[in-house]
């Protein structure tokens, strides 16, 4: 859901439309996409979004005294293949409506010509499959019925930006990265291992952990969309940014960067005062915030992009161990 910075190649962009999956008037270039491209489409920077659920959720369960090393993996192959498969499915559905003409951010597979948008289908297709088999495999283990969750979750990958009436043009996007990124990641995570263990079910300092997780999500994907305003307006895509217009936005981001996750580490302290750790990442989100701050606009957001995804892997990490370490 969220994209990495990086700025666009200089090729000519194809137009929008609702072009069939065979590609319509998008034709791939010649030489087609290399590994790299793949790579780039894949947006390696948006994985944090990924590993950091998986390991807040696990150093949660090990405070609960369930903690399952293999399970925890299993759960890191869901999350990691959902946010490829969201990229890949993003890439695919702007790219045939044509929201990605004049964009400021990174590469487009369907966008820029380098893939046909069938085959950038399918690539999605695949890495969301590859995370609902893991899931099934984790639902079988602890909960049958997180197979209906899994479920929900590969359809909000999809119409995040696909189908007819994309959620993500209605400003829900940052709602979405909330609720997969933040708690159902950190608190799956965390339900799957007790479950399995047999020790219970999800704690108040996994809630807790879970919201900082998902409100630092939330603001990498509200930077993306505030350098975006421009040109989803005039494309149409209404999003939270769109809505609430250039200041609004600013200030909103300073909440989820930087107040949320701090009010979520001193909430922390009855679990363990090692979750103090987690205030050692705030210099990062406090630069991570910088541009924002500064009213920077376009090109000049995306170091803040990168910032934000280091903020929330370092308070991860940090308050991880913290969580770990109390556990012993």
């Amino acid at each position: 859901m969220t994209r990495e910075p990086h700025l666009p190649a200089d090729i000519d962009q194809p137009g929008g439309g609702d072009h069939p999956d065979t590609g319509g008037d998008i034709a791939p270039r010649s030489g087609g996409a290399t590994l790299a491209h793949w790579l780039e489409g894949a947006r390696p920077r948006t994985w944090p979004n990924a590993f950091a659920p998986v390991l807040v959720g696990s150093a949660a369960a090990g405070l609960a005294g369930g903690f399952v090393w293999w399970m925890g993996l299993l759960a890191l192959v869901v999350s990691w293949s959902f946010i490829i498969g969201v990229n890949y499915a993003n890439d695919y559905s702007d790219g045939i409506r044509g929201t990605d003409d004049d964009r400021v951010g990174p590469l487009r597979l369907v966008g820029s010509g380098l893939a046909a948008p069938a085959t950038v289908k399918r690539v999605a297709f695949f890495f969301l499959g590859l995370g609902g088999a893991a899931g099934l495999v984790l639902s079988a283990l602890s909960a049958p019925w997180l197979i209906l969750v899994g479920m929900v979750c590969i359809l909000a990958a999809w119409f995040y930006t696909g189908g007819k009436t994309p959620y993500g043009y209605r400003g829900l996007g940052e709602v979405a990265v909330f609720v997969f990124f933040g708690l159902v990641a950190v608190l799956g995570t965390q339900f799957t291992q007790l479950q399995s263990s047999g020790v219970g079910t999800i704690t108040w300092y996994g809630v807790v952990a879970a919201i900082a997780v998902g409100s630092f999500s939330c603001a990498v994907n509200l930077t993306n969309n505030l350098r975006d305003i421009p040109s989803d307006t005039e494309a149409g895509k209404i999003t939270l940014a769109v809505r609430l217009g250039d200041s609004n936005t600013r200030g909103l981001h300073a909440v989820l960067e930087l107040l949320v996750p701090l009010v979520a580490t001193l909430a922390l302290i009855p679990a363990t005062p090692l979750a103090l750790l987690g205030l050692l990442a705030m210099p990062v989100a406090w630069k991570a915030n910088g541009p924002v701050r500064a009213r920077a606009t376009g090109a000049d957001l995306i170091p803040a992009l990168g910032k934000a995804g280091m903020a929330m892997l370092a308070w991860s990490v940090l308050v991880s161990c913290g969580l770990f370490i109390a556990a012993l």
